[in-house]
């Protein structure tokens, strides 16, 4: 049976770790250190962590992975192969070597579109048609490794973070599970990957959650999706945040500046720079989530606001 050392972190790198524990001897997990999480900023272990407390793999949580000597539990674990989704760090040479069959990292794109740490949110950004999973082996570089496998899948109209985030989470684990047999044989051979066609995804911050209404709806409906559930899409009314959890572009136009709030029938609109944004869900600050119905109900001059 195939020896595998995993490493990773979040949510999203669970559905593989499971897999990988039915189908392969995990003779370790490599996570991130507990961090503080919640009101009472009590430490959290990661996802990956309970996983496999829960299934008596051992667990090794460095700081950094960077020397020798950090390096020295996964060399006794003597892996096949070590399996990378969402781990948190930079790998380097005495990492990538160590395993005979390299390293594999689950990414959330379609090699070479969205290198780099937010791939899910970029193509709901530019909105991408299909999104899907690689199965990459890695080299020093940002995501730059040959691929081996690809799958696509088509997004959802209206598709969030959260929702493409989950179903390839899942797509990752079923094909490591087709593929890894193959991966480490050596019968699946990694193709290059086309440098030309490479485009990039930097990290999201949550100051790119902040709405400009000179934007079309079009675009602002993408970054709402796209910022779903994290950092969350806002502007500002009054001095405080309002986070805007959902809403829908209409070809319709308002009077007023890119901003303005106004209404058609039943629906509350904010006029952009191309068509106007349908509200449909709202939070203020400090304030539970509402209708629009209901918010403007209970702030009635919200209407014709300029945000």
């Amino acid at each position: 049976m195939t020896r595998v050392v995993f490493m990773g972190t979040p949510d999203f790198a669970v559905p593989a770790l499971r897999q990988l524990i039915t189908q392969a001897e995990v003779v370790g997990v490599v996570t991130q250190p507990d961090r503080p999480a919640g009101r009472g900023r009590q430490l959290r272990p990661s996802p990956i962590k309970e996983v496999a407390i829960a299934a008596d793999i051992p667990v090794y949580q460095p700081e950094r992975l960077r020397s020798d000597e950090a390096v020295a539990p996964l060399r006794e674990w003597a892996p096949d192969i070590i399996v990378v989704a969402a781990f948190g760090q930079i790998l380097r040479a005495n990492v990538l070597d160590l395993p005979p069959a390299g390293c594999l990292n689950i990414h959330a794109s379609l090699l070479p579109r969205w290198r780099g740490a937010s791939p899910i949110q970029h193509a709901i950004l530019m909105g991408d048609a299909e999104s899907g999973i690689s199965l990459m082996k890695m080299d020093v570089g940002l995501d730059t490794g040959p691929v081996y496998v690809s799958q696509a899948l088509k997004l959802a109209p209206d598709e969030t973070a959260q929702t493409l985030h989950d179903r390839l989470a899942e797509l990752g684990g079923n094909l490591l599970a087709d593929h890894l047999d193959a991966i480490v044989s050596g019968e699946l051979v990694p193709q290059l990957q086309d440098d030309t066609l490479a485009t990039y995804a930097p990290r999201i911050d949550k100051a790119a959650g902040l709405i400009e209404w000179q934007r079309s709806a079009v675009e602002i409906d993408r970054q709402i999706r796209a910022m779903t559930p994290w950092p969350g899409a806002f502007t500002h009314w009054e001095g405080d945040s309002l986070r805007v959890l959902a809403a829908r572009p209409v070809e319709v136009d308002g009077r007023g500046p890119a901003g303005s709030v106004w209404q058609l029938d039943d629906q509350l609109l904010v006029q952009t720079g191309a068509g106007s944004l349908q509200l449909l869900d709202l939070q203020l600050a400090g304030k539970k989530a509402t209708a629009a119905a209901d918010f403007l109900r209970g702030r009635p001059h919200f209407l014709d606001a300029q945000l």
